[in-house]
């Protein structure tokens, strides 16, 4: 036996076979070992950036809960609907003068925005027909605007008429996505968390997405104009697979029943009052207070984003291109929203009320500012500001929500109230596409939408406090 192990060692180590393999491997084996750091020094990165961003979404027991994963779902879908905007806007507004870019943009609000307007309102309660269903709601408005954004791909070379209804279709995915996506943020809470706080680190993942999307799409146009759509393609269907990894309690739709608003009340004293009691099913008036001001705010928003489009297109700020003036108030907008939102995580009032009050004058402050003195800073400044706003003043009503709206309605609650103040967007929008190109007038215009929405706000909590409605305890 040892006559026999001796022979085959040594053709393993001492023989011709031996001495043979000895001769290659010293050069293949640094051959390999360069390929192995070669190949960990580019997988470094991005493994490393991987579980920085995991280890952010899932902390704070974000993870366990689930929260981490609609953070990340969240963030998918903000990259993609940039992606989007990048590639239209750059067909609809850049590639053609001034003039026939305010009818083309004007077209595609009546081809997309108006049939959306009528559809936002069905969205709500559509979504809440189907509470068991949530995840493949999400998925669904995936795959939707992943194959829409092929259709626009062919759409922005050929110049074709699907177009508008692509776009009017992404957008209402977008939309619907939105409206799930609030209802299921109270399904996913972390036990040590609030609802502000859960929903302000979404919302701070869908900006930080959008932020790097943003010159990713730029350069992806410079390629062609079909990319950024391709860019769109990707990114959905990546959120499509994740909508599926969402927690299976995102569906479970127990103990939940339809939200009212208050107005709605009126019914319940119909043919129905003896099976509906008052009150159980509404959201209350400080909510839909809150609501109206909120409304307000998106308004200014959809407001400014299209005045000033067109505004400073024809009359950029001195010194800079068209592009690069959109580029400034955009980044301060964007830069006010993400202030908000980190202020909001934050911040423990015992008065949302207060805040929202608050902001909203801030806001119109600056409207009116602006207006008086128009300048290219105080534009900027008003962007930020209403960015900020905007973020802080949701979080607020988020808050409410919470606070006021029993456990069973709060999710019907989150999804009209997500609608209405879609429809505002809308609306401010539309404003904005009709207003001729005068600074003055139009901030002017813009102060006057969030001022009788103020007015409104603090003579409804005003009325409220007279009867009562402000006496009952608060939570931090």
């Amino acid at each position: 036996m040892a006559t026999a192990r001796t022979p085959q060692g040594a053709t393993g180590t001492g023989g011709p076979s031996g001495d043979k393999g000895r001769g290659r491997r010293p050069g293949s084996a640094r051959a390999d070992g360069r390929l192995r750091a070669f190949g960990r020094a580019l997988h470094f990165p991005v493994t490393r950036t991987a579980r920085g961003i995991r280890k952010a979404t899932h902390a704070h027991g974000a993870g366990e809960s689930g929260l981490g994963k609609l953070i990340e779902l969240h963030a998918v879908n903000g990259a993609g609907d940039m992606m989007i905007t990048v590639a239209l806007a750059s067909t609809v507004f850049f590639s053609v003068p001034t003039d026939e870019a305010r009818g083309r943009v004007a077209l595609y609000l009546a081809i997309t925005m108006a049939p959306f307007t009528l559809l936002a309102p069905v969205v709500g309660p559509l979504l809440d027909k189907v509470p068991h269903g949530r995840r493949a709601a999400m998925a669904g408005a995936m795959l939707a605007r992943a194959l829409l954004a092929l259709v626009l791909s062919g759409a922005v070379v050929s110049g074709g008429l699907e177009l508008y209804p692509a776009a009017l279709g992404v957008l209402v995915a977008s939309k619907a996505y939105g409206v799930v996506r609030s209802a299921v943020v109270p399904r996913l809470l972390p036990p040590a968390f609030s609802l502000v706080k859960a929903n302000s680190r979404v919302t701070l993942g869908g900006l930080l997405a959008t932020g790097i999307a943003a010159p990713i799409g730029a350069g992806l146009q410079h390629i062609g104009p079909r990319w950024p759509l391709y860019g769109a393609f990707v990114l959905f269907v990546t959120g499509m697979l994740l909508s599926f990894r969402l927690p299976a309690k995102v569906d479970s739709a127990k103990g939940e029943s339809v939200a009212l608003l208050a107005a709605d009340e009126q019914h319940l004293h119909g043919p129905h009052r003896k099976t509906e009691k008052p009150g159980l099913r509404t959201v209350g008036p400080a909510v839909t207070h809150a609501l109206a001001a909120n409304a307000a705010i998106r308004c200014l928003t959809g407001f400014l984003i299209f005045f000033l489009a067109f505004l400073l297109r024809e009359h950029p700020m001195t010194g800079q291109s068209a592009a690069v003036s959109l580029g400034i108030v955009g980044v301060a907008a964007g830069a006010g929203n993400a202030l908000g939102t980190a202020v909001g995580a934050g911040l423990r009032s015992r008065a949302p009320e207060i805040i929202i009050v608050t902001v909203v004058a801030v806001v119109l402050g600056a409207a009116i500012t602006a207006a008086v003195f128009f300048g290219a800073v105080l534009v900027a400044i008003l962007a930020a500001v209403a960015g900020f706003a905007q973020a802080l003043a949701k979080l607020s009503l988020d808050a409410l929500i919470q606070r006021d709206v029993p456990e069973q309605v709060r999710t019907s609650a989150f999804a009209r109230s997500e609608t209405l103040l879609q429809m505002a967007w809308v609306l401010g929008g539309a404003i904005g596409i009709a207003m001729p190109l005068i600074g003055t007038l139009g901030l002017a215009v813009g102060a006057a939408i969030v001022g009788a929405g103020w007015l409104t706000t603090v003579r409804g909590l005003l009325r409220s406090a007279r009867q009562g409605h402000a006496g009952r305890p608060r939570v931090a």
